[in-house]
């Protein structure tokens, strides 16, 4: 097995790839000792229940409180999280996550009273205490976001009961993930040169951009025919998810469950509908002009869809080492300033940062931000360029996290998920303008612009292809369809093959890949991955033409956390979402990427 070792496990990893979880806890004896606190000090919130009404000065108290509760709640989770994800195969890491699950169900439990007593104190009783407390100023948004749900509360005994399932109600995220991370093994394959090659989750997508058609092809077909074994067990574990949600819609009174989660969201209609029909509609024929050229660039007999991401010059696949990116990322985000590179220097010296590849080991990548310590990021390093652009990615949300955590109290930091990928993206965006301003080398140049429709594909094609069946499902579940795995498919397939047009070839596969992301068990998160980045898109051009105010403007919106409603915390930055306008200056600057890559051919 030449080209991919086998997966290490997590006892071989050397020390300095993995994160440093002694920052959360310095032991597993200290985190057993504070979750055991925990489930005593719960008594710090509910002491409070039943007295919201007294005053001012005893709702300040009892939010004061829960904040406290919550950031002790916020790292015992996370450390119980974190371990999972590095190794998902560990039976105590699995029955520590339960455990947390457990408390963290409690804890909503006893502390579901203030939400209930909030609302029945009144939306004007409570802005009159926000004028008498002096500390409640603080608050203000999340009272008013609170009040806003007053049509939709139900009794405060049966908000404390559905709190209490909470750990029944995550159930099928919970399934799904120990499912692909525990159970899901898939067979090695050999290539005709009788090479074999072992295949993971988490390696399949090294296999995705692979050069060799035969290698890319087989790893796929090896894949799917591991995905297809779950399918229906999938399909029922995500209709379970969305049953949830249709009752809980329909219980809170909302026209639908779409309502219900863009209300969370403080999204309108309007908005998640132009993100979805816009970049469907006008971003389609670039994509098919991409993949009619890498099919004629690369000679193949067909586009599959398992080809759409083959390298289009794979004779040039720049390497970096970790150290090497580092140095790249934090160039490329000088104009941040100080208080900025600073995070970021902390994030990739002090082993925020896992890089390890092995077995357990959850895939993709992501940053956890536990309030008061410092931002966790997961990704598997394997000296590709394209693992830069992933870290400047996730450091985007750790100094998002970060300057939040600095600025705004707990209950404060964390914005609608409407915005939550737009820091993210525009660490990429200023890679990519790093690169290709001190590059001379065409070849490179091609290669950014590359890398840069990779983000536009991520975010732009796959996850919004991901929002656009959610945007299906829960409009067949309102209506009381089940949803079945050969429903799923039949849609995926569908839309698939409507944005593709006769430019890809579709197959089983294609229809299975709402087996493949977490995302859908996360609410209507995959379309907002298109907003940050059209967000970006139109920030980043700004701090190109004018420097520090962009970047003025920028840095406040990050530092607003989630005072601010998701269209508001856009226009601080300078964008203004209320109209397609944005979207559709996106969708052009990937239509003149396409431009420039069909030219350089």
């Amino acid at each position: 097995m030449k080209a991919f070792q086998n997966t290490l496990h997590r006892s071989d990893i050397p020390v300095e790839q993995t994160w440093n979880l002694n920052d959360l806890f310095a032991t597993n004896e200290a985190w057993e000792r504070e979750l055991t606190s925990l489930q005593s000090d719960i008594q710090t919130v509910s002491q409070y229940k039943g007295r919201i009404h007294e005053g001012a000065k005893v709702l300040l108290d009892c939010l004061l409180a829960k904040d406290a509760l919550s950031e002790r709640v916020a790292r015992v989770m996370t450390f119980a999280h974190l371990q999972l994800s590095e190794d998902g195969t560990n039976s105590v890491y699995q029955a520590n996550t339960a455990r947390v699950g457990s408390v963290l169900s409690s804890v909503r439990a006893q502390s579901a009273f203030i939400q209930s007593e909030i609302l029945a104190v009144g939306s004007e009783t409570i802005h009159h205490y926000i004028e008498e407390e002096q500390g409640l100023e603080e608050f203000r948004k999340t009272l008013t976001d609170l009040l806003e749900q007053i049509p939709y509360r139900l009794s405060p005994d049966t908000e404390e009961v559905l709190a209490a399932f909470g750990e029944v109600l995550n159930a099928p995220y919970m399934i799904y993930e120990r499912s692909r991370t525990s159970d899901m093994q898939f067979s090695s394959f050999t290539t005709e040169d009788g090479e074999e090659y072992p295949l993971t989750f988490n390696s399949f997508p090294k296999y995705e951009g692979e050069a060799q058609t035969e290698l890319r092809r087989k790893a796929y077909a090896t894949f799917i025919d591991t995905l297809k074994q779950y399918k229906n067990t999938y399909a029922a574990t995500y209709a379970t998810e969305v049953k949830k949600q249709v009752v809980e819609a329909r219980l809170r009174n909302y026209p639908s469950v779409t309502d219900m989660l863009l209300h969370e969201q403080q999204v309108t209609k309007e908005m998640y509908h132009n993100q979805l029909d816009t970049i469907q509609a006008e971003l389609a024929p670039h994509m098919r002009r991409l993949a009619k050229l890498k099919q004629r660039v690369l000679g193949l007999d067909k586009m599959s869809f398992s080809d759409l991401k083959a390298p289009l010059d794979p004779e040039y696949n720049p390497r970096i080492s970790y150290d090497e990116a580092a140095k790249l990322v934090l160039e490329a985000l000088e104009i941040m300033g100080p208080e900025y590179m600073e995070i970021m220097e902390q994030g990739l010296y002090n082993r925020w940062v896992d890089l390890a590849d092995n077995v357990g080991k959850r895939s993709g990548a992501f940053c956890s931000s536990p309030y008061g310590v410092h931002p966790y990021i997961l990704m598997t390093w394997n000296d590709s360029m394209r693992n830069a652009y992933t870290l400047a990615h996730e450091l985007g949300h750790a100094g998002h996290f970060s300057l939040a955590g600095r600025y705004q109290r707990i209950s404060n930091t964390r914005p609608s998920t409407y915005f939550v990928e737009a820091p993210s993206t525009m660490n990429e965006m200023l890679l990519s303008q790093h690169i290709l301003a001190k590059s001379t080398d065409s070849r490179m140049r091609r290669w950014v612009i590359l890398q840069s429709l990779g983000t536009y594909y991520h975010n732009f094609v796959t996850h919004i292809l991901e929002g656009e069946l959610q945007r299906r499902v829960y409009e067949l579940a309102d209506k009381g369809t089940p949803i079945t795995a050969k429903l799923l498919c039949e849609q995926k397939t569908e839309l698939l093959s409507k944005f593709w047009g006769d430019a890809v070839e579709m197959d089983e596969g294609a229809g299975l890949t709402w087996m493949r992301q977490p995302h859908y068990y996360m609410g209507l998160y995959p379309y907002t991955y298109s907003a940050g980045l059209t967000a970006s898109t139109a920030a980043a051009q700004r701090i190109q033409s004018e420097g520090k105010p962009a970047v003025d403007r920028w840095l406040s919106a990050l530092k607003a956390g989630g005072t601010l409603k998701p269209l508001e915390l856009m226009q601080l930055a300078g964008v203004d979402m209320s109209t397609p306008a944005p979207i559709r200056t996106a969708v052009a600057y990937v239509g003149s990427l396409v431009d420039e890559l069909e030219n350089s051919f």
